[in-house]
């Protein structure tokens, strides 16, 4: 055990010294020396084995396990670009980063922000808005930002606007057109939340045979789906299942 432990310190130390004599970001040291093990895989993953093998999926692993052990990486970074130069794009960089970590005030209020002036029509800065503004529980406000967004035409009218809509109008119970909006996306959207959240609201609209028939497709795609995905098409796959098949309460 003992051995394990040193050699596992001793290892993280090395990668350290290579860390700062190839220049990597001093946030490494940190990772090192505060998970020595785990630190030293997730280095060599990002840092080594790219170098020697030249693989994209590599570096996109790397990058999860980063981001899993030091979720406020991205948050932080923006948060400095945007000290330096706060332009639109570094704002949005910052408010997606706050979106992914759930500070959706935070989020929303950079969102509203960055889009003045000759970014007020801005296709990503208004969904953004509008996407916190749900997970806010504030849909009546989404709304008229996401009907905006769908008077600019094609740029506006993307699978994640139908969604974040259908969405907006489900909360507000307006559900012929949640059906159509949550129909749309689910046919459009990569991945699979869009087809999961159209099987919870067809589900809670009594529509169950339709709700099945849509499960069969989020298990087919589910199969397909590639090694970086996978965690997150189990998410929403467990999502549309608990919908379906509700577990039973505990006595």
């Amino acid at each position: 055990m003992f051995f394990g432990i040193g050699f596992s310190v001793v290892l993280a130390v090395l990668l350290g010294i290579h860390a700062v004599r190839t220049g990597r970001d001093r946030y490494w040291l940190f990772i090192l020396l505060a998970f020595p093990l785990l630190g030293s895989v997730v280095y060599a993953i990002v840092n080594i084995l790219p170098d020697l093998m030249g693989h994209s999926t590599v570096r996109r692993m790397g990058a999860d396990a980063v981001k899993t052990l030091n979720p406020e990486k991205d948050y932080r970074e923006a948060q400095k670009l945007v000290e330096d130069a706060p332009t639109v794009a570094n704002n949005l960089r910052l408010a997606n980063a706050a979106f992914d970590l759930r500070r959706f005030d935070e989020a929303e209020r950079l969102y509203a922000g960055a889009a003045t002036g000759i970014h007020a029509e801005d296709a990503t800065l208004l969904l953004g808005r509008a996407k916190a503004l749900i997970e806010l529980d504030r849909p009546a406000e989404a709304l008229p930002i996401l009907e905006q967004l769908g008077a600019l035409g094609e740029a506006g009218r993307t699978p994640q606007a139908a969604l974040t809509m259908g969405r907006a109008y489900h909360m507000l119970g307006r559900y012929a057109e949640a059906d159509t909006a949550y129909e749309w996306a689910a046919g459009r959207l990569p991945g699979l939340e869009g087809m999961a959240r159209y099987v919870a609201f067809l589900c809670e609209n009594g529509r169950r045979a339709e709700a099945q028939d849509a499960m069969l497709e989020i298990d087919k795609r589910a199969k397909r789906t590639t090694a970086h995905f996978r965690r997150e098409a189990r998410f929403w796959r467990d999502y549309a299942y608990e919908a379906l098949y509700p577990p039973a309460p505990k006595a």
